[in-house]
C-alpha cells in the first residue's frame, strides 16, 4: 500500500503542473494553452480524489489496529493532521492567492498581504482570503476521520458489525464493480449537482463520494474477503475503467476546453466517469497486491516523505511557475521544468524539514526519535 500512496501522490504533482496548461485556468497560467492536454489529465481526474480518500481509509485502519483505542487513535490523528494543517494554511499557503492576485492587479507587498488581506476573511479582487488551496484534502480527511471515530465510540458494537457485514455482502463478490459504479453514479449526479466546491460546510455532494471512499479503503483493511474480491476482478475493472476514460476522451474531443457540454450528454459523462472512477481504483489496488506487495531500500523514506511534499509541492509550483513565465519557453521545455522544479522543491523542503527537530510535527513527521544509547560493551579485565 505505501507503494500504491506513494505513486498516488506523484501522480498528483504531474496533475497539478498539466493543469497550468489547460483551458481550464489556474493561479498562475503559462503563456500558451496547449489544446490537447487537457486529454491526459482527464486520464486521471475522476478517479485520483477517490483513491487518495480510500488510501487514507485504508491508512486509518491500519492504524487504529495498532493503537487499539478509538479515543487514543482520534489524538493522535487530530495531532498528526491538525499541526500540519494549521502550519500549512498559515505559512505554506498564502503564496498561492498572493501570486494569484498579482496576476490580478494587486499592487502591494508580500509582507502587507500577509499582515492586512491573508487573513482577513473577506474577498479581495477574486480571491477568498483566507485561501485553504490544495489542504482542502487535509480538512476533509480530518473531517471524515473524526465523524467515523465519533461513530465507533457512540453506535453499539452491533450495529457497526451489521453494517460491516451488509457492506461486505455486497462488495466482496461478483457485485464489486457494478456496485460501486452504481453507488459512485448515484451520489455524485443523481438527484443533485455535482459540487466539490472544497467548503466543509457545504460540499455535500462531494462528501457522499470522498467520505464513500474513505470508508471503502477503510473496509477494505480487515477484510480478506473483500480483498481476494479485488483479487479477482482487477482485470476486468481495468477494463471497465478505460471503456469509462474512452467516452470521457470522446466528450472531451467534441466539447475541449470550456466548450458547454450539451445536456444531452451530461447523464451518459457523468455515468462514464463513475465507471472510470471506480474500475481505475478497484484495477490499482489489485495492481498493487499482486505485484508491489514488497519491500525495498527507499519505501520508508519515501513513505514518510510523501505528507511533507504534499503540502510543500502546490506553492513551490505556484511560485516556479510565476518565476518560468516570463522566460520565453515554449509548452514541452516549460512543463518539464516545472516538474523538475516541483519535485526538488518539495524534495528538498522534506529533507530540510525532517532534520529541524521542532519542525518535524509541523510537516507531519513523527516526533525525532531519542538517540539509542550505546550498551556499555562488557570487556574482559586486561589488568595483570
Amino acid at each position: 500500500m505505501d507503494w500504491l500512496r506513494v505513486g498516488a501522490f506523484v501522480m498528483l504533482i504531474f496533475y497539478h503542473v498539466g493543469f497550468s496548461f489547460t483551458p481550464w485556468g489556474y493561479q498562475t497560467p503559462t503563456r500558451g494553452v496547449v489544446q490537447w492536454a487537457e486529454i491526459p489529465l482527464l486520464a486521471l481526474s475522476a478517479w485520483r480524489l477517490a483513491l487518495l480518500f480510500a488510501i487514507s481509509g485504508y491508512a486509518s485502519a491500519a492504524l487504529l489496529s495498532r493503537d487499539r483505542d478509538t479515543v487514543s487513535f482520534l489524538k493522535s490523528r487530530l495531532l498528526r493532521l491538525g499541526l500540519p494543517l494549521l502550519f500549512g494554511l498559515t505559512v505554506i499557503v498564502p503564496p498561492q492567492p498572493y501570486m494569484g492576485l498579482l496576476n490580478t492587479g494587486y499592487t502591494h507587498g508580500y509582507g502587507y498581504f500577509l499582515f492586512h488581506d491573508a487573513f482577513s476573511f473577506r474577498k479581495v479582487i477574486y480571491e477568498n482570503l483566507p485561501a485553504v488551496m490544495h489542504l482542502w484534502f487535509v480538512i476533509y480527511l480530518l473531517a471524515y476521520t473524526v465523524v467515523l471515530c465519533f461513530a465507533m465510540m457512540l453506535l453499539p458494537d452491533r450495529w457497526l458489525a451489521g453494517l460491516r457485514r451488509g457492506a461486505l455482502k455486497v462488495l466482496a463478490g461478483p457485485w464489486l464493480l457494478p456496485a460501486g459504479c452504481l453507488a459512485i453514479y448515484a451520489v455524485r449526479s443523481v438527484g443533485a449537482e455535482w459540487t466539490d466546491t472544497h467548503n466543509v460546510f457545504t460540499d455535500v455532494v462531494a462528501h457522499l463520494h470522498y467520505g464513500g471512499m474513505f470508508l471503502f479503503g477503510f473496509l477494505l483493511r480487515g477484510s480478506e474477503g473483500l480483498r481476494q474480491a479485488i483479487a479477482r476482478q482487477w482485470k476486468p475493472a481495468l477494463l471497465v475503467g478505460l471503456a469509462g476514460y474512452a467516452f470521457v476522451v470522446v466528450e472531451a474531443w467534441h466539447f475541449p476546453g470550456n466548450v458547454r457540454t450539451p445536456r444531452a450528454w451530461m447523464e451518459p459523462l457523468d455515468f462514464a466517469k463513475a465507471v472510470q472512477c471506480w474500475g481505475t481504483v478497484i484495477a490499482l489496488f489489485g495492481i498493487a497486491d499482486r505485484f508491489w506487495n514488497h519491500d525495498a531500500r527507499w519505501r520508508g523514506t519515501l513513505a514518510e516523505a510523501v505528507f511533507p511534499v504534499f503540502i510543500a509541492h502546490q506553492t513551490v509550483m505556484v511560485l516556479a511557475g510565476y518565476w518560468l513565465r516570463d522566460k520565453g519557453l515554449t509548452a514541452l521545455p516549460e512543463f518539464l521544468t516545472l516538474c523538475v522544479l516541483v519535485a526538488g522543491g518539495s524534495w528538498l523542503f522534506y529533507l530540510l524539514g525532517r532534520e529541524v527537530g521542532p519542525l518535524r510535527r509541523l510537516i507531519g513527521l513523527k516526533r525525532a526519535k531519542p538517540p539509542r544509547k550505546r550498551k556499555a560493551a562488557a570487556l574482559p579485565s586486561t589488568a595483570a
